[in-house]
């Protein structure tokens, strides 16, 4: 059976909506809540955008969240960009959020793009080149792993696993096609794939795509904010092998 997971609504002036989101989303029987990692919310200057660490630290400080099918409750980034903050100051975040969570903490990593460089810029951050940045990142993963971290690297349409291989973690693709899960979960190369996407435009859409990211091979089907939550529970129970349609065949508002 596929783990699933939501990015809260974090860009809100009030962390209320997250919070209340995480709480309906373990409620409904989802594994994992995760975190954008934006200064503002892609190419929306004028929009706030609450840092993800604080909010991850309310949640797992909570321990009424009841248990998931998948194991869970989980709490993670999606994905905590290398670069905005010094590696030292990332793992120490993460560590202390693995303190307060033994087992529960899952440490996605991203580089950034051309799109999130603004933000960068607007606080006179260091934008390093493409593989300095993916040098870094497999770096810090590398020590997550040291400490025992889940931990998982971020790739686009046409990620390729050599990070993820080189630092030992699972490749997470963001709105990717199945048919690239496929690729990138089996053969010589192979890694484990966790997937991401944005908000569905229907439960029919939600369905279908955690049915098929499940058939491709990944471990986990994550989507935006907002999210049928119940409907997301419900499609990953089909993926459990004896349910229907077992074994068949980014952003947030």
């Amino acid at each position: 059976m596929i783990r699933t997971g939501v990015v809260l609504p974090t860009f809100r002036e009030s962390p209320d909506d997250a919070l209340e989101a995480a709480a309906q989303a373990f409620a409904a029987g989802v594994d994992g809540v995760f975190c954008y990692d934006h200064i503002w919310p892609m190419a929306q200057p004028d929009r706030p955008a609450l840092a993800p660490f604080p909010v991850l630290g309310a949640l797992v400080a909570d321990v009424s969240a009841p248990a998931t099918p998948g194991g869970g409750p989980f709490f993670g980034t999606l994905v905590a960009r290398v670069g905005l903050v010094p590696n030292e100051v990332l793992l120490a975040q993460f560590t202390a959020l693995a303190n307060l969570a033994p087992g529960r903490i899952v440490a996605a990593l991203g580089t950034g793009d051309r799109l999130s460089e603004a933000e960068n810029r607007a606080y006179g951050i260091p934008f390093a080149s493409a593989s300095e940045r993916r040098e870094e990142m497999v770096k810090v993963a590398r020590a997550l792993r040291v400490q025992g971290l889940t931990v998982w690297i971020a790739g686009g349409p046409a990620a390729r696993t050599t990070e993820a291989l080189a630092a030992g973690v699972a490749l997470n693709l963001w709105d990717a096609d199945p048919a690239l899960v496929v690729a990138r979960a089996h053969g010589p190369e192979a890694v484990e794939i966790t997937w991401a996407g944005p908000p569905p435009s229907s439960n029919e859409e939600l369905d279908g795509t955690v049915v098929a990211v499940a058939r491709a091979g990944a471990t986990w089907a994550i989507f935006g904010w907002p999210v049928d939550l119940d409907a997301l529970a419900a499609a990953a129970r089909k993926t459990a092998g004896g349910g229907e349609g077992a074994g068949e065949g980014g952003g947030e508002g």
